[in-house]
């Protein structure tokens, strides 16, 4: 008997069942009073369960989180089976209802009502946890059946991971807005409260253990979809402005950029879902759902509730109710579209949902959202090959006609504002910056920075003693002079931060204004380019340099690289430029110039480009989380003036080593650069960190605004904002060929 399946489909579906629970058990954790050390091990400070929802987002109830103190709470999880468990600090971001007092401080946890959810945002960066993937259905459509559950619970004085099943007897509150399912069937421990509730047939989060009975087995679970009445932001700026939109944009790119890792093995949730035969909404593989709901989480949010319900209105197709809570993201209307498809029009209904997306009026834009836009367009002419010609033919003409409206509406209405960047949009077109934003304001402060006194601290490696190094402060003015204020031999690299706060506080008292910290320039050799100078903190219990104020580092020894170093760094022999001179465009300016003089010509053109142009980040080794060869020289010479150079996968394992990669750019002729320091495991999905330097990069006006930028990213990091995670450990050489270093090797140089 096979049960309707085909010889050995039993086994295969079981075998897709365990590896969904073990994708579940390694996205639950355990939520903690703020204690450290072993007491994260003890059941008296263990408040309950969650899980994680988003990269550095765990979801739970909000009577387990509000059990902390002032909202601080720890997450403990388990990064892979057997590796034991790490912690992390997090901390309340909101609840649902809101109970927050005027200050807004959380209330004591006591019995909070319905729907009793809370999200917990970490203070602090990880990269090597997994993620659950939560339904873009609401949990009412679910029905009858059973479900799967996970949380942590006490077993016999120890604090242990559990899962099972439970069955769907119902719901409390039919179609309202608050509706809970009611499970049973199965004992639900201590502890398990916050845990996830999964869809088996689909592998999907659909809800958040609630509550336990008293009475019978089993107990409550509220739907996920009730995040959706989290509080709206009276504007939205940017995608971090909505936290709704934040979380779930984050989820989706999380998972996209999962399942097309290139040097990944592990299973993703996207491959169990196949594995289980889902098939979402009747016409999409999951690896197509995944795909298409990363590109939608690419664009900027839907104007509004408002304008969302619009669009599915406008579908001819769509004949289902509206779902409580209301969609309010893309993924929210490509849920709401599974219960009106028809087996017959259930492609079109999503290919015209998504033609109206990418042509949707934007509460904001950033530099990436045209891009986003083409890769939605590719997304839907792929999955349109599927139809007939004329269908096909009808979307490439509604895809000219829309964008032609919204461009004429643009133009009519000033305020509408679309995927295309406008001049007049100020940095990067975002609409919070043009109104005069927080962003925009702090941004304000800084304007010019690099054109003001700045304080420049100069290193030289001791060659016989390379733990140790000569160093000097100065003052470098404006105009070039440079006035020293003190130096020294002999420190170890180590100790330096503690030797520095003396010299480099009275360089600071001589540039900073009120409100404008000045400008902290570091020149290092090029094997030391990598050094950590803006995590140093020069006293105990001081914020980070990098924090208090812009620091940017300079390569010293670029003139004194050997010439042996330009060929074994992928440049070939110094005479010979290959076809670089013809290619460079953007620009160019250097073309008719003899080495070594047309190099310095390149980089002084390089660097009046970037200054007068927005400039264009270039990932270098990396191509979607594939390690790839940083260009040689040669190449690196022939890309256009505008490009900034950006390293993914510095501290990986990589092609070459570090400093060669950072000589190759030295030597191309670049004045400016982007790179992480990696702390994560060689396959952590990096394509926030692409997104973000790619964003980040293009949107000031130009290149002198970009130590304020990353200055303005190290400050949200050390804040614990979620959306700047990507940065951390972001460095960026900003060495400006129009001012040179003083006394090149005169002084510092070690005999």
């Amino acid at each position: 008997m096979t049960g309707g399946h085909a010889p050995g489909a039993s086994n295969a579906f079981d075998a897709a069942r365990r590896a969904l629970r073990g994708l579940v058990v390694a996205a639950t954790v355990r939520i903690h009073r703020p204690v450290v050390g072993y007491a994260l091990e003890e059941p008296g400070t263990f408040l309950g369960s969650g899980f994680f929802v988003a990269p550095n987002w765990v979801l739970t109830c909000a009577h387990v989180a509000c059990g902390g103190e002032g909202g601080e709470v720890a997450v403990v999880y388990e990064t892979a089976p057997g590796r034991g468990t790490s912690a992390a600090p997090g901390r309340v971001v909101a609840t649902l209802p809101d109970r927050a007092d005027g200050a807004g401080r959380l209330l004591p946890a006591g019995n909070w009502p319905a729907p009793d959810l809370a999200l917990v945002q970490l203070t602090e960066p990880v990269d090597d946890h997994e993620c659950v993937y939560v339904s873009e259905r609401p949990a009412a459509y679910y029905g009858e059946g059973r479900v799967l559950y996970a949380g942590w619970t006490e077993n016999e004085g120890r604090l242990q991971v559990l899962d099972g099943t439970l069955t769907v007897q119902g719901t409390i509150g039919g179609w309202s807005s608050d509706v809970q399912m009611r499970l049973g069937d199965n004992d639900l421990p201590y502890g398990v409260s916050g845990g996830p509730v999964i869809d088996p047939e689909r592998g999907e989060v659909i809800g958040v253990l609630k509550a336990r009975s008293d009475h019978r087995p089993g107990g409550t679970s509220t739907g996920i979809e009730q995040l959706r009445t989290l509080r709206v932001p009276a504007e939205a700026v940017a995608e971090h402005s909505d936290l709704y939109q934040a979380v779930f944009h984050a989820h989706d790119r999380y998972h996209r950029d999962r399942q097309r890792h290139p040097a990944s093995r592990r299973q993703t949730w996207t491959d169990v879902q196949g594995r289980l035969g889902a098939r979402p909404g009747r016409t999409l593989s999951p690896d197509e759902r995944i795909q298409l709901l990363g590109r939608l989480a690419e664009l900027p949010p839907p104007e509004s509730t408002r304008g969302l319900l619009d669009i599915l209105d406008s579908l001819p197709d769509f004949q289902a109710l509206t779902p409580l809570p209301a969609p309010r993201g893309w993924r929210d209307g490509l849920g709401a579209l599974y219960e009106s498809a028809s087996d017959d029009g259930a492609l079109e209904l999503v290919l015209d949902y998504a033609m109206r997306a990418m042509s949707a009026p934007r509460p904001f834009v950033v530099p990436s959202t045209p891009d986003a836009e083409k890769a939605l367009w590719v997304w839907v002419w792929q999955a349109a090959q599927r139809l007939g010609a004329r269908y096909r033919s009808g979307l490439a003409e509604q895809r000219i006609e829309r964008l032609r409206r919204r461009d004429e509406a643009e133009r009519d209405d000033p305020d509408t504002f679309s995927g295309g960047i406008r001049p007049t949009d100020g940095p990067g077109g975002r609409r919070g910056h043009r109104r005069g934003g927080p962003d925009a304001r702090a941004r304000a402060r800084f304007v010019g920075s690099v054109a003001r006194p700045s304080a420049l601290l100069e290193l030289v490696r001791r060659g016989w003693e390379p733990d140790r190094c000569d160093w000097s402060v100065s003052v470098a003015a404006s105009g070039g002079e440079v006035v020293r204020l003190h130096e020294a031999e002999r420190t170890l690299l180590a100790d330096l931060p503690t030797h520095l706060s003396g010299p480099l506080g009275e360089a600071f008292r001589h540039c900073d204004e009120p409100g404008r910290p000045a400008l902290l320039q570091v020149a290092l050799p090029h094997a030391l380019l990598g050094l950590e100078v803006d995590n140093w903190q020069l006293t105990p219990g001081e914020e980070p340099l990098g924090a208090l104020r812009p620091v940017v580092v300079r390569c010293s020894d670029r003139d004194r690289l050997p010439d042996e170093a330009f060929g074994a760094y992928g440049g070939g022999e110094p005479d010979d430029r290959g076809q670089a001179d013809g290619a460079r465009g953007g620009g160019g300016g250097a073309d008719d110039l003899d080495y070594p003089d047309d190099l310095d010509a390149e980089r002084r053109a390089r660097w009046r480009w970037l200054h007068a142009h927005r400039a264009r980040a270039e990932v270098l080794d990396c191509d979607e989380g594939l390690r790839k060869p940083v260009p040689t020289v040669e190449q690196l010479r022939a890309l256009a003036h505008g490009t900034v150079p950006v390293l993914c996968r510095y501290g990986d394992l990589r092609y070459e080593d570090d400093a060669e990669a950072l000589a190759r750019i030295v030597l191309g002729g670049y004045g400016v650069a982007v790179w992480r320091r990696r702390r994560g495991r060689a396959d952590a999905v990096c394509g926030e960190f692409h997104r973000g330097t790619i964003d980040g990069i293009a949107e000031p006006p130009t290149a002198q605004h970009l130590p304020e930028v990353v200055h303005e990213l190290r400050m949200r990091l050390r804040a614990g904002r979620t959306e700047s995670f990507w940065a951390d450990g972001v460095a960026l050489l900003y060495d400006d060929p129009h001012q040179p270093l003083p006394g090149t090797g005169d002084l510092l140089e070690a005999p």
